[in-house]
């Protein structure tokens, strides 16, 4: 299928955290829109890999995307080389993404610099055509998506774009909130973690709301770019 969005999350719901809002506006906007997660969080202080899994095809159908997949590296233990770039490379030039979004390139978990380096690699090098990959058997194309941006996580970092998501901030926390066994439950006997915790949804609310107020509206979702961006016309970026 071919895409307009694919979002890369080191983990199930650092799509939902980082760039949810964004994705919800352009499939709105008729966009067509894919998430890939690299590992499926099988490291994570509570729940399992497998409770992961459900909540994130249960989010998946909240944000309507039009397919979650997995690529099944071992969380925590992935690393930006040959092996995990040509399976990434394989992704991208299936999908042929305009838009690749991925992790912050510096935070808090040290999974995510990793998934931010990895997935920018693996964009540069999809592009080079000596670089041979097969899927199913069938010869695929060389593809570099158009740009590639970075979603802010738990560390803040100064945005070079923010989107505006105010009107999808309810549908985003519904899909955030689909993963029950990694934030807050009061019910809950599992240790609590930095996420967990019953002030971390207020956080995340916060953080849109500051990314909002940088340009003017009620909430926004920050992005870093790797290049500088281009515009045909300044009017575009009012």
């Amino acid at each position: 299928m071919k895409l307009d969005i694919l979002a890369f999350g080191a983990h199930p719901d650092d799509v939902e955290l980082g760039c949810g809002g964004t994705l919800l506006k352009h499939i709105a906007a008729g966009r067509t829109v894919g998430i890939i997660d690299i590992t499926r969080g099988e490291l994570g202080t509570r729940g399992t890999a497998e409770m992961r899994d459900r909540e994130a095809a249960e989010s998946a159908k909240v944000l309507g995307v039009a397919f979650r997949n997995n690529l099944g590296f071992r969380d925590g233990f992935f690393a930006n080389d040959e092996q995990h770039q040509l399976e990434v490379i394989r992704h991208i030039r299936l999908h042929q993404p305009e838009i690749v979004l991925c992790n912050a390139v510096n935070d808090r978990h040290t999974d995510h610099g990793m998934g931010a380096a990895l997935i920018s690699k693996s964009c540069f090098l999809s592009g080079l055509r000596k670089i041979e990959t097969q899927l199913n058997n069938q010869q695929q194309t060389a593809w570099r998506p158009r740009a590639v941006y970075h979603y802010i996580q738990d560390r803040y970092m100064r945005p070079d774009i923010v989107v505006d998501i105010s009107s999808f901030i309810d549908k985003k926390t519904e899909a955030v909130r689909c993963f029950k066994s990694q934030f807050y439950d009061p019910s809950s006997s599992e240790p609590v973690t930095p996420i967990s915790t019953k002030e971390f949804m207020e956080f995340v609310h916060g953080r849109a709301m500051e990314m909002g107020r940088i340009i003017g509206v009620t909430y926004g979702e920050g992005y870093v770019a790797e290049r500088s961006i281009g515009v045909k016309d300044m009017f575009e970026l009012l």
